[in-house]
């Protein structure tokens, strides 16, 4: 058996080729699928972010028995210099200026379309928690900018990031004080996650 070559298993190099075209055939199929969803978590994290800020705005307003002002601002140091803005990338909580409180205090700040770049978010400049947690109308809250309407029955913030995400999210606050996040695409009546 002296003729005889010895064949040594593996890969050869055309089917290494092979399996690395195939590769970047499947990647670039997945490709627009996968910045979908990355886009659809952007603005669940914005979301969430406005969510959690609101609620703790209002139960600050339970714990200390104060009003307080939930506001969007593109101040990165508002216990310093706050102005409410409409389609802020931060938010801040200042106690309202009221009987007991002269001025109004700082409470805590949190960072919104810094955390997910493009993400857009339409909604009010502020709204005003009374010290049972409802929202209320308030026009001297001693916060640049925010001033407090209740003229909806909802006060509504829509989260949004154009183009790229498939599914913008709504996060909305009642006049009693539930604070809920939904897909304005679907219907309340037909899925829990709805809006009405």
């Amino acid at each position: 058996m002296k003729g005889h070559l010895r064949r040594t298993s593996g890969f050869t190099l055309i089917e290494l080729m092979v399996t690395i075209v195939l590769l970047a055939i499947l990647t670039m199929l997945a490709m627009p699928s996968f910045m979908t969803w990355i886009n659809n978590n952007k603005v669940r994290t914005v979301s969430d972010s406005l969510q959690n800020g609101l609620r703790f705005a209002q139960s600050e307003a339970l714990r200390r028995s104060r009003p307080m002002v939930f506001s969007l601002t593109n101040s990165s140091a508002p216990q310093t210099s706050l102005t409410a803005v409409a389609n802020g990338s931060n938010w801040s909580i200042n106690v309202s200026k009221s009987s007991l409180d002269a001025n109004n205090v700082f409470v805590q700040a949190g960072v919104l379309t810094d955390v997910a770049s493009g993400v857009q978010i339409t909604g009010p400049a502020a709204i005003c928690f009374n010290a049972m947690g409802r929202v209320v109308a308030n026009t001297d809250t001693d916060v640049n900018g925010a001033s407090c309407d209740t003229a909806s029955v909802l006060q509504t913030y829509d989260v949004t990031l154009t183009p790229g995400a498939d599914r913008p999210l709504r996060v909305l606050v009642a006049l009693g004080g539930q604070i809920r996040m939904c897909d304005p695409a679907r219907k309340l009546s037909d899925s829990p996650d709805g809006c009405p």
